[in-house]
């Protein structure tokens, strides 16, 4: 029991780093500024569920990713390590990351139709980006089916979470002020920074393990 807990808390934090909801809200908001109540609660909903969904798929069929295009567990952690870690060193210097933040052709899109910014681009790529997912299918696959669902649940969790952020922004971004969250953002960097150096090295571990 004390490992599935272990391991639930390692995947939420995991999860948390990458997603990083406190620095998203504010994103939300500038996405949403011209929407009523209405339109930025949808909005909300749609891409917390957008986003879960597609961890769910990712997370289910791995193993069938894997067997379909010949992928290993160890070239995925090596891969999806050195995306987490420039993703992570990206926010640690500040600076949003080019795969995991929206262009400037997505937010000129998103005014184009209020409630499509719900897919593309806070589900994907903001929610749900290619960090978000390469960290969903290592802790996935990393075990059995305790493992699967116990990584499903820290991002349910996690999506639960940013929804009422979503919700509460523009109050929660005034209480704690930029500044704060630009601390935040950093500090969830270096974390991300951490975890994408550990998938590296496991990868690598593994791989090597795998050939000798």
């Amino acid at each position: 029991m004390s490992h599935v807990m272990i391991f639930a808390g390692t995947a939420f934090m995991g999860f948390f780093a990458i997603m990083n909801p406190v620095a998203n809200t504010p994103v939300f908001i500038g996405l949403t500024s011209g929407d009523g109540e209405r339109e930025r609660r949808l909005v909300a909903r749609n891409s917390v569920l957008l986003a879960f969904a597609v961890i769910v798929i990712f997370c289910v069929a791995g193993k069938l990713i894997f067997d379909l295009f010949g992928i290993t567990l160890p070239a995925l952690r090596i891969t999806g390590g050195v995306v987490v870690f420039l993703i992570g060193l990206h926010m640690l210097q500040g600076e949003p990351s080019p795969v995991h933040s929206p262009s400037e052709a997505d937010q000129q899109d998103s005014l184009d139709a209020e409630l499509s910014v719900a897919i593309s681009p806070l589900a994907v790529p903001i929610l749900a980006g290619p960090g978000t997912i390469a960290t969903a299918m290592n802790y996935s696959a990393s075990g059995g089916m305790t493992n699967m669902f116990v990584t499903i649940g820290a991002f349910a969790v996690l999506c639960l979470i940013t929804y009422v952020l979503f919700l509460f922004g523009q109050r929660f971004v005034e209480y704690i002020g930029a500044s704060a969250v630009k601390v935040i953002t950093r500090l969830m960097g270096l974390i991300l920074a951490v975890i994408g150096i550990q998938m590296l090295i496991d990868g690598i571990a593994g791989a090597i393990h795998t050939l000798s």
